[in-house]
């Protein structure tokens, strides 16, 4: 089996150096394979344990790193954790498909890990080529990015005023990386998570007469982080928000279920044929699109298991597309987060075309400035905001457009 795939040409300064960690002979080996038979890329030396690949790391210098999840003794998160605060780099978690596998990946991207792939069936044909192909592309993504420096709040372009920041309803995680597409060998640096405000938000926590019927939004590498950062800030009863994250099946209720767990919000994964509420956010479950759909006048969840769009589903520029025609473009406030590639832009230009109003993450503040960049490009960005802004953002167009009000009978 070739394990040579085409991919999105991405500059880098030289040659990829990646260690493998795995207590598995055989995925050490496969892993190893796979990447020596990718153009710019080289698997310097493989770690049976954490012990070994502390030393590794130290002697080597490897710009990424892939990292199994379970490994008897040290654990792949207790490595993590000791890298992130001695050594920072680039980490590839390396998952099973099982419910404990998700929650300790979701546990490594609180941790700083910048992705993760999953394991496929021994032996499945198909499984190996997915696994050589999302092993290639996440380090040729990783390769990119670097641990960032602190962020400076920017203003915001298009705005003639900075917004304010929001208090979050819990407290937020651990997380001591930022990454930022500077290249594979940028010197790494530990950064807090950005400051917020101490006082409370001053929009209402209704928002009653808002015209908005609709927050839409799409991230990929990186997004996990920054979808709880907006979304810790929602109020409790704002707009319905629907959420493409591209993330495999088996990922994403684990994902919806520890957001709930942190918001004031209600957040789950997306149900077919449910009514969109307030107060309520969507995920799109792995490995399925979502859209939104009309029955009888109601907003519904639609959920699709047609061809991917742009080698995705679930797509944002699926969810973005199935917007005009139901809520009404007008009626949506849509947001692209940090991510690979340029799922959503075209779609969200469509959207910003027919009236929406569009924010892009800005660069700073990406794990991987690629899909909003690719909507900046394209002008489909209404205004360009850091991470730590957009909730903000999000509310005070909400907060302007008020639905109109019925005439007083003379």
């Amino acid at each position: 089996m070739s394990t040579t795939l085409p991919h999105e040409t991405i500059p880098t300064a030289s040659l990829i150096k990646v260690l493998v960690v795995d207590d598995s002979a055989l995925v050490r080996q496969l892993l190893k394979t796979i990447i020596d038979a990718q153009e710019g890329m080289q698997c310097i030396g493989v770690a049976k344990h954490a012990d070994m690949a502390l030393r590794m790391v130290k002697e080597l210098h490897p710009d990424v790193l892939t990292l199994d999840v379970e490994m008897p003794g040290m654990s792949g998160l207790q490595l993590l954790r000791i890298l992130m605060h001695s050594q920072p780099l680039p980490v590839i978690m390396v998952s099973s498909l099982t419910l404990d596998g998700a929650q300790t990946t979701l546990d490594a991207l609180e941790l700083g890990a910048l992705d993760f792939v999953t394991k496929p069936s021994v032996g499945v044909a198909d499984g190996l080529t997915q696994l050589a192909q999302q092993v290639v592309e996440k380090i040729r993504t990783a390769a990119t990015a670097r641990i960032g420096y602190a962020v400076k709040p920017q203003p915001a372009r298009r705005v003639a005023e900075p917004a304010a920041a929001f208090t979050p309803t819990k407290p937020f995680p651990p997380n001591p990386l930022h990454w930022h597409p500077t290249g594979p060998h940028a010197h790494p640096t530990a950064k807090a998570p950005p400051k917020v405000a101490a006082h409370a938000p001053r929009h209402t926590q209704h928002l009653p007469h808002t015209a908005i019927k609709l927050i839409a939004i799409g991230a990929s590498t990186g997004g996990t982080d920054a979808i709880r950062t907006i979304l810790q800030a929602m109020p409790a009863l704002c707009p319905p928000i629907a959420i493409v994250q591209h993330m495999p099946a088996g990922f994403t209720r684990s994902f919806a279920e520890r957001l709930n767990s942190m918001c004031a919000i209600e957040v789950h994964e997306a149900e077919d044929g449910e009514r969109l509420q307030r107060g309520h956010a969507y995920i799109a479950p792995g490995g399925r699109h979502l859209r939104i759909r009309q029955n009888a006048g109601i907003a519904q969840i639609a959920l699709g298991d047609d061809e991917p769009v742009l080698r995705h589903r679930p797509s944002v520029d699926a969810l973005f597309r199935s917007i005009p025609h139901t809520i009404g473009a007008t009626h949506c406030v849509a947001a692209l987060l940090t991510g690979m590639g340029a799922d959503g832009a075209a779609a969200m230009l469509e959207l910003r075309l027919a009236g929406a109003h569009t924010i892009a993450q800005d660069a700073e503040s990406c794990v991987v400035y690629g899909m909003p960049r690719e909507a900046a490009l394209l002008g489909a960005a209404s205004e360009i905001r850091p991470l730590a802004h957009i909730a903000q953002a999000i509310l005070d167009y909400a907060e302007t457009r008020q639905a109109p009000l019925s005439k007083p009978h003379s």
